[in-house]
């Protein structure tokens, strides 16, 4: 088969592109930039964009399907505008190129959360969880996925199926940008300055591509399937790296509830940073989104497609391991 690919140099597109490769695909991965490694790998890079239609058109003709995973990850309030033009008039663009040179099926890769957060701790989310528009509205990533998402699934028709994979937070080997493992970094360099209230999902990045491949292949035209390994508070997902790395959690602990008080003290810190010329060791959006909880269930995704996910700790391992392996971290 012969399959094009969006944002085939991010964290999850290359585990996708190598995925495909091994099994013996041939992919056409859409670049704005010539990549060595891709085409180490025997993938034929198109320089093209997202936002170009033509570009689009030009490197897709002849694909057999197509899997859209192109996008901007960033915490910074100042690159709302950017993302909401990656992510939704991207999505547009590029779904609309498909459909023209006859690619009849998409998979596209949104995120958990444009359905799985909460100020509840017991609440666990799935397929059917109304969108919590009035939080995600609050982060500029997340609401521009949201929309992203819905202008995905509204050009799923007859004879154009589009299937949507929503992975909770990537976590795994291979993140090279740092987009989501930046976190895990912090901590093993000791910059988490407390214990947030809320809690995390995550999923390995090489699961979440077996999802994608799977989405191509079963999944029901316009529906979503979350995908994830684990729900777990963030002091426990602290104390596991702490179990791991001998690096000590945090020692304070924020209340629950106390998102305002959370993004408060981010900007009180960032000040402090500032005035001896230091990085702030967190933003307000992350330390805001860090007391809500992100839990989701991946039981749809395991009964219709047949996913899997791996044990967490392996993925936290080796996690740890590749950050360390490539110096982004001491390796101590």
């Amino acid at each position: 088969m012969k399959w094009f690919v969006t944002g085939a140099t991010g964290f999850l597109g290359r585990h996708l592109v190598a995925t495909l490769r091994e099994r013996g695909d041939e992919v056409v991965a859409l670049c704005r930039k010539e990549d060595a490694s891709l085409a180490a790998l025997g993938v034929d890079v198109r320089r093209g964009d997202v936002l170009d239609a033509a570009s689009v058109r030009a490197a897709a003709t002849g694909c057999d399907g197509a899997y859209h995973v192109a996008g901007k990850v960033s915490r910074d309030i100042e690159d709302a505008p950017a993302m909401f033009e990656v992510h939704v008039e991207g999505t547009k663009v590029t779904l609309d190129a498909l459909a023209e040179v006859g690619v009849d099926r998409v998979v596209y890769a949104s995120t958990s959360g444009t359905v799985a957060v909460s100020s509840d701790p017991d609440e666990v989310r799935d397929e059917h969880a109304p969108a919590p528009t009035e939080l995600v509205a609050r982060w500029p990533y997340y609401r521009s996925k949201l929309y992203a998402e819905k202008a995905a699934l509204e050009r799923n028709r007859e004879g154009f199926a589009v299937v949507v994979v929503n992975p909770s937070l990537l976590l795994g080997p291979g993140d090279l940008h740092g987009s989501s493992t930046e976190d895990v970094e912090k901590f093993l360099d000791r910059k988490i300055p407390f214990t947030p209230g809320g809690g995390i999902a995550f999923v390995d990045a090489r699961d979440a591509a077996r999802a994608l491949l799977l989405a191509m292949e079963k999944g029901r035209a316009g529906e979503r399937y979350l995908v994830n390994a684990a729900n777990m508070s963030l002091a426990s997902f602290f104390g596991r790296l702490e179990r791991m790395t001998d690096v000590k959690a945090p020692p304070m602990r924020l209340p629950r509830t106390s998102a305002t008080l959370a993004g408060v003290s981010a900007d009180l810190m960032a000040r402090a940073a500032k005035l001896v010329g230091a990085t702030p060791p967190v933003d307000r959006i992350s330390a805001e989104m860090s007391q809500f909880f992100w839990y989701c269930s991946a039981a749809k995704a395991e009964r219709e497609l047949g996913f899997v996910a791996r044990d967490p700790n392996e993925t936290l391992s080796d996690t740890v391991r590749d950050l360390r392996a490539r110096g982004v971290v001491w390796p101590g």
